[in-house]
């Protein structure tokens, strides 16, 4: 993992920049979920609506602190007990979280990766990102450099790595009702 590479990657996020990077399963693409335009830039490369909503990726559980409601004993459990991991949780968010990062939706999808490289971009940076599939909406998520460079056009910068080989996207879970969503 080179540690150059991800200042390079940092440093595009603090300047407001939209990434790529690999994950779990395919390449993600990231910004600071805190800037608004980063986040409107991300959509638009991505041609996503803002309704759906987006997914923020943490190296650990601290790094989510600042969106999410307090969670209960009982829900704390079944994070741990999936993170790190390739399990998306949506959880209930704290309510002065912008719309641009919810979407249409009363909770905050959130992931604790188990990709070192990924979850060591999120300590460097400080926080969470945004982890959305690098691809076109219904088009093949990248799954490597060529892939992304090849479908999305103005990232700022792409951190080259190796997915860690998982052959589907993460899970989706509802913390509160147990309901699998994807």
């Amino acid at each position: 993992m080179s540690k150059w590479r991800i200042k390079q990657a940092v440093k595009a996020l603090q300047q407001g920049g939209v990434i790529a990077y690999p994950t779990e399963a395919v390449y993600g693409l990231g910004c600071d979920p805190w800037n608004k335009q980063a986040v409107g830039q991300l959509l638009e490369i991505k041609q996503r609506p803002w309704q759906k909503g987006l997914i923020l990726i943490a190296a650990d559980f601290n790094q989510l602190q600042h969106f999410i409601e307090p969670v209960t004993a009982e829900i704390l459990t079944q994070l741990e007990s999936t993170w790190p991991g390739s399990t998306t949780w949506l959880l209930p968010v704290r309510s002065a979280i912008p719309d641009y990062l919810t979407g249409e939706h009363d909770s905050i999808a959130v992931r604790v990766t188990a990709h070192k490289q990924t979850a060591e971009l999120c300590r460097s940076f400080g926080g969470a990102i945004i982890s959305t599939s690098a691809n076109v909406a219904n088009m093949r998520p990248a799954k490597s450099i060529r892939q992304v460079r090849g479908q999305l056009s103005n990232i700022d910068y792409v951190l080259s790595g190796q997915c860690s080989g998982s052959d589907k996207p993460s899970d989706i879970r509802n913390a509160v009702t147990g309901e699998q969503i994807r």
